[in-house]
């Protein structure tokens, strides 16, 4: 089984980035899947999440409006695509699906 997230890096405020969470090992379609994110010091915050089929979603109030989580089913594949980066939205951020978690990926917004 793996989880793994790709599509972290360094964007200045105002910009954008795509995560991606790429599943294996288990049937990805049949399980919700969640995007948290975390910095030192604090919990790790429930970002967005979506239903197996990805017809439900939900988004934590500080990031609705900017951030949109899908999914393509047929590769395995969760996205969040991230617009309007703000200096609050760096952490890294995780993906979760079927109990499993991916090891993160750091998002930093700096100018």
């Amino acid at each position: 089984v793996q989880v793994v997230e790709f599509g972290g890096g360094l964007v200045q405020p105002g910009g954008s980035l795509r995560l991606s969470c790429a599943a294996s090992g288990f049937t990805f379609s049949r399980h919700a899947m969640s995007w948290y994110r975390q910095t030192p010091g604090k919990r790790r915050e429930l970002v967005a999440g979506i239903s197996s089929s990805g017809g439900s979603v939900d988004y934590a109030d500080s990031v609705k409006g900017r951030f949109t989580i899908s999914r393509d089913n047929s590769k395995n594949t969760a996205y969040l695509q991230m617009m309007n980066l703000k200096p609050g939205d760096a952490a890294v951020y995780y993906c979760t699906c079927g109990g499993y978690w991916g090891q993160g990926t750091q998002v930093a917004v700096s100018s």
